[in-house]
């Protein structure tokens, strides 16, 4: 029985051992959090929208979803055809959910104006949630939201490359990243050569809406990013999968789809999350199939 036990301690170590070399992310596409997705929250609250992918969120060290709404209590909208607000105690059931960081560089954060946009990152970060793609000056909105942990650094660069309707960019005000991928891909060759102990993550919001094809900018931009250095690439915006492929050894998920989102349209009930591990040495990237089901991801 002693023996037994040494045993069973010495096993123990190793898989701890083994779990401090290496970190996993997941990233998700879009995530609504009004409209349709409303009565499911206000019926059993955000929180609730994640169980059907709950074991993959516990099971990372990290999960970044693409916030695709403003979350504050003040109703001051921009004058546009979609306009989305969810109210600040969503803020805690992310949190509650297990999500770790939002990415908030696409053509919705700013729904609620300004105002809202700040007052979204107040509601993220007071409960512990990072956001990306934000800042007061163009320096702020580029740079990157880092992530240490197990001797592993990885650097989260977020844009909205897409021309957002009746917003425009304005330095020293709340705003997120709208650089262009060329300009993305500078500040990755220079944050790369000053910190080349750091994998570089760049999210980005672009491609055409329910194409399942990614277009022929999407692939330049997707090469010009990687030989920039980046070591991965995530995509959502087009509402739908587009295919996941590789530059050189680099996984590029040209679209993950939606995520928690109440869209009617079959393609736009099917999505994917990247679940990345990284290790000090490499990365590995796979899909993972999801199912949306009464507006609430479901996966295996």
């Amino acid at each position: 029985m002693k023996w037994k036990l040494i045993w069973l301690i010495v096993i123990l170590l190793s898989i701890s051992c083994n779990n401090n070399d290496n970190i996993t992310i997941v990233f998700t596409g879009d995530v609504l959090l009004d409209r349709g997705v409303k009565p499911v929250i206000e019926k059993n609250g955000v929180k609730d929208l994640f169980r059907g992918v709950s074991h993959h969120f516990l099971n990372a060290d990290f999960v970044v979803i693409n916030l695709e709404c403003p979350i504050t209590d003040t109703a001051s909208p921009v004058n546009k055809k979609y306009i989305f607000r969810a109210d600040s105690k969503c803020s805690e059931g992310l949190k509650q959910a297990g999500v770790t960081h939002c990415a908030l560089a696409n053509n919705h954060t700013m729904d609620q104006g300004r105002q809202g946009l700040q007052s979204t990152v107040h509601h993220l970060e007071s409960v512990g949630i990072a956001t990306v793609g934000y800042g007061l000056t163009q320096k702020e909105r580029i740079a990157p939201t880092l992530i240490h942990k197990n001797g592993i650094n990885v650097a989260l660069f977020n844009s909205c490359p897409l021309r957002v309707e009746n917003w425009q960019n304005i330095e020293n005000t709340p705003d997120i990243n709208q650089a262009d991928c060329s300009t993305l891909a500078k500040e990755i060759r220079n944050f790369k050569g000053q910190h080349s102990d750091y994998y570089v993550v760049a999210i980005l919001h672009w491609g055409t809406e329910f194409i399942s094809t990614p277009s022929l900018t999407q692939r330049y931009s997707a090469a010009e990013l990687v030989s920039a250095g980046a070591d991965l690439i995530i995509g959502h915006h087009p509402h739908v999968i587009q295919p996941m492929d590789t530059i050189g050894k680099v996984p590029v998920f040209y679209s993950l789809g939606n995520f928690v989102f109440d869209q009617s349209k079959p393609q736009g009930r099917k999505a994917q999350m990247a679940v990345v591990r990284f290790s000090k040495d490499s990365l590995s990237a796979k899909a993972v199939d999801v199912e949306i089901k009464g507006n609430m991801p479901v996966a295996e």
